[in-house]
């Protein structure tokens, strides 16, 4: 009897650690995100600064201001918007890390409908 409580309390103190987020690992560097768009599978590559993120995406460079909200949030506003939907800034969440990726959410900034996404880091 005494080796099922143990296991349970096991359980319930694993399943209670916080995700791991090392967020300032990954502040800075080369990363790809891989993501079904269509029913087709695209890769778009970015390199980020602590200022500056700089995304290829099928052959098209864009560019991004970034302002850090938290070590593990920031706010991408397109810096040479073609339309109205490019105007408006994107929140990014970072929700766990791992060694070489991490987990995020993002959407519009005000508009409570998230995605989410995981990206790798390159370099």
């Amino acid at each position: 009897m005494k080796l099922i409580y143990i296991t349970v309390l096991a359980l319930v103190l694993i399943a209670c650690n916080p995700p791991q987020r090392n967020c300032t690992d990954f502040k800075t560097g080369s990363f790809e995100f891989t993501a079904e768009i269509n029913g087709e599978t695209t890769t778009t590559s970015f390199f980020r600064n602590d200022t500056l993120e700089v995304e290829n995406f099928n052959g098209k460079i864009d560019s991004s201001s970034i302002k850090w909200v938290n070590d593990c949030e920031y706010i991408l506003k397109n810096l040479h918007p073609v339309n109205t939907a490019e105007e408006t800034p994107l929140l990014i969440k970072i929700l766990t890390t791992s060694e070489d990726r991490y987990t995020f959410e993002y959407g519009t900034v005000g508009n409570a409908q998230k995605a989410r996404g995981t990206a790798v880091k390159i370099k």
